[in-house]
């Protein structure tokens, strides 16, 4: 009987023993090689995120410039297009500010004709949010086997990840956090991200530099138009209707003739024109580390690694 109660109390013993065996010491050699693996699977997955962001911005770029020159060339250059301006031009005349709320008004037209409906398909702004996508999802992916790879217990590799930050806020959010968020929208501190680095002030970057530059010195021509037929106006007062009317005519003629005339070369002008700013514009957007489409990516992987330089001490 003795026996057989030692033989029934064995695994007993061994649970207690391993209920109170102390949890496995990861030296500070090992955290250190860890250390260095999430480096580079950060690295990693970013060079992934940057390969995407350059081939999208490249589409972005192509899909623009092509409804640049389909719809917009065509229908700022069109003779009844150009009269509208002359009105709106006369108009604003009034307020003595012509040439900046000309600008504004062919911002807009570009807004309406060519940046949204690209961005039904692709924008700088959806870019960006795949840019961070790619990055959280390849990172999560070097990670699921480097627990095991440097013999750590994956409790305390779990606590390593939440002890790095990944977003700083507040409110701020771990990397433990980032990578068991689902979906990613409902993180708070992600949407603190997403408001922090977005690609433009309420997410209308039409009024960029460049573009405003273009409008700019498009209006000052139109204004200089007008001041033709302003003039004209002013000696139609003094000859009389009949004569004045004819002079009116006759300037408002030889415009359209001129304005035909001068067409390919104001097309010419206005793409070379818009064709630099977007290209310009791009890669503006793929090197900017505050509102560019890598700025989100850019940001957490600088936080994780700041995060990294610092010791950690596993504390159960």
């Amino acid at each position: 009987m003795p026996g057989l109660r030692l033989l029934l109390a064995a695994p007993l013993l061994a649970l207690v023993a391993c209920a109170s065996a102390p949890p496995v010491q990861v030296s500070a050699h090992t955290w250190s090689q860890v250390d260095q693996a999430i480096a580079s699977a950060s690295r990693e997955a970013e060079d992934q995120a940057r390969q995407y962001a350059v081939a999208a911005m490249g589409r972005w770029l192509l899909l623009v410039q092509q409804q640049t020159e389909a719809t917009f060339i065509p229908w700022f250059s069109g003779y009844w297009t150009q009269q509208w301006l002359g009105v709106r031009v006369s108009w604003y005349k009034l307020g003595g500010d012509e040439v900046e709320r000309l600008a504004a008004y062919l911002q807009e037209e570009y807004r309406e004709q060519v940046l949204e409906p690209v961005a039904e398909d692709i924008s700088p702004e959806r870019i960006q949010r795949g840019a961070l996508r790619i990055y959280i999802r390849q990172l999560d992916m070097r990670l699921q086997s480097m627990a095991a790879r440097h013999g750590v217990p994956q409790p305390q590799f779990e606590a390593r990840l939440d002890a790095l930050p990944a977003i700083s806020g507040p409110p701020d959010a771990s990397l433990l956090q980032l990578l068991r968020a689902d979906p990613l929208e409902r993180l708070p501190a992600y949407a603190v991200l997403l408001e922090r680095v977005q690609v433009s002030p309420g997410g209308d970057w039409s009024s960029d530099p460049g573009i405003s530059l273009v409008a700019a010195r498009t209006s000052e021509r139109l204004v200089d138009e007008m001041a033709t037929s302003g003039a004209a106006s002013a000696l139609s007062a003094l000859l009389g209707r009949a004569a004045g009317g004819a002079l009116s005519l006759g300037v408002t003629l030889l415009t359209a003739v001129t304005r035909a005339n001068d067409r390919p070369h104001s097309e010419a002008q206005l793409r070379l024109g818009l064709q630099a700013t977007l290209e310009q514009e791009s890669q503006a957007l793929l090197r900017s580390r505050e509102h560019g489409v890598m700025a989100g990516v850019w940001q957490l992987s600088g936080q994780i690694e700041q995060g990294l330089g610092r010791p950690f001490i596993y504390r159960p």
